[in-house]
């Protein structure tokens, strides 16, 4: 099983981004898949997961600015991100496990990809 991130870059304060990772190997669409950040120094943190019921959810810090979506023909999951801060600069990584229900915490997820970098300069 692999989870292939893709998209990240350099932008600047107030711009947007999206990020996909597509996922080979078995399919997740009756699972859970998501994405979390790290920034430099600092732990891993949730930042979004969408449910097999194509449900969101989304940390506080990035709650109405960014949006995800999964294609489970594609088995793709993708992360849009608008009006990009600064504080968002940090290595995004996607996460999926066909476990259920819906977690926060990245033990619960079963497979990672590789992580792509955001900077996003002021």
């Amino acid at each position: 099983v692999q989870l292939q991130a893709s998209g990240g870059g350099l932008v600047r304060t107030g711009d947007s981004l999206g990020l996909s990772c597509a996922a080979s190997g078995r399919s997740f669409s009756s699972g859970v898949m998501g994405w979390f950040r790290q920034a430099p120094g600092q732990e891993r943190e949730f930042v979004a997961a969408i449910s097999r019921l194509f449900i969101p959810y989304y940390s506080n810090s990035v709650k109405g600015r960014f949006t995800i979506s999964r294609d489970n023909a594609k088995n793709t999951v993708y992360l849009q991100m608008n009006n990009l801060k600064p504080e968002d600069t940090a290595v995004y990584y996607c996460a999926a496990t066909v476990r259920t229900p819906f977690s926060r915490t990245g033990d619960s997820y079963d497979y990672w990809g590789q992580g792509t970098l955001v900077t996003v300069s002021s």
